[in-house]
């Protein structure tokens, strides 16, 4: 790529993005107080907004592609910004699409929207025999539904792919079954949206409920916090960091034991006592020509030794032993 492509390519899409935010600038602007007072009707940011973009022609098929091009080879932003700025009513209107989910401002989707156009606009192949506004609906799609996903509410209700698609299908699908006659159990919902039941139950109570703030009083007139009710079985970061310091403890005294045991010895820990794949005590007893309950003695008898010596290397051992066995 030659200096000059080099030096464009970060800011192909510059005027494109000064002119959608002096479209939206300009929309939010409000007019004198003196004409708010005598206006007949109440002034409507976005009606503003669409004035302003209704200004941009749209484009032929041909313009479209020639622009394509020359951000795709040059990374020309005027060419980019001619490509965000006639296609700014196609996001709008993918934005209306949405509203009936969203039922807040429409201008925060178009915002959203907007950023994804520009994204198209960068992302966009004109080689591939596509037409950009139908390439461009999929990631000013894609923007909305993450602005309506983070922020639906105060805590993310989709993580996952399947929670992600019944935040948008569920609803929609319990009402086509009920004017169908079917009643919406969450099993006909599984099979129907390919999710399984316990996700068609979860998001179901996620859509009907508020978020709550556990810092909240209980009752109006109690001092009692919800978070106080709460029980958890998860380690604490105290315990988990003193089971790591025990653990590393004892791989080195274990290491030290084990150059107090005989050949043989040393053998059969390794191959039954410390392995994840403990050879057979028959293996072991025909490797040594011993019978199979001699070598279960030998075994017993390193088990003994060991717990002895840690033990003694170890003061908080049989307190660890114990935590061990009651977990």
């Amino acid at each position: 790529m030659s200096t000059k492509k080099k030096s464009v390519k970060g800011k192909k899409t510059a005027n494109a993005r000064r002119a959608t935010r002096a479209a939206e600038s300009r929309a939010e602007k409000k007019p004198a107080a003196g004409a708010q007072e005598n206006a007949l009707v109440k002034y409507d940011p976005l009606q503003r907004y669409l004035t302003e973009i209704s200004r941009y022609p749209l484009l032929t098929r041909e313009r479209e592609r020639e622009l394509a091009v020359r951000v795709q080879e040059d990374g020309d932003p005027e060419a980019a910004y001619e490509l965000v700025t006639s296609n700014l009513r196609l996001v709008v209107k993918i934005a209306l699409e949405f509203q009936r989910v969203w039922m807040q401002n429409l201008l925060d989707l178009i915002q959203e929207g907007n950023i994804g156009l520009m994204q198209a606009v960068k992302k966009f192949d004109p080689y591939k025999n596509v037409k950009f506004s139908y390439y461009a609906s999929f990631w000013i799609k894609a923007y909305i539904l993450k602005f309506i996903m983070d922020n639906w509410r105060l805590v993310k209700i989709g993580t996952t792919q399947g929670q992600r698609k019944l935040f948008f299908k569920l609803k929609k699908e319990k009402q086509l079954l009920i004017d169908q006659g079917f009643d919406p159990k969450p099993k006909l919902l599984s099979e129907r949206l390919g999710v399984s039941e316990r996700e068609i139950i979860d998001m179901d109570l996620r859509l009907d409920g508020w978020d709550v703030s556990l810092d909240a009083p209980l009752k109006e007139d109690s001092d009692t916090e919800r978070i106080d009710f709460l029980s958890t079985e998860a380690e604490s970061a105290e315990d988990k960091m003193a089971k790591k310091e025990m653990e590393a403890l004892l791989h080195s005294k274990i290491a030290e034991f084990r150059k107090k045991m005989t050949p043989r010895e040393l053998e059969i820990f390794d191959m039954r006592i410390f392995s994840e794949n403990p050879a057979t005590l028959q293996e072991i007893g025909d490797r040594y020509g011993i019978s199979r309950e001699r070598v279960r003695q030998i075994e017993k008898n390193i088990l003994k030794k060991m717990r002895e010596y840690l033990k003694r290397e170890i003061p908080d051992f049989a307190a660890y032993t114990e935590e061990g066995q009651s977990d």
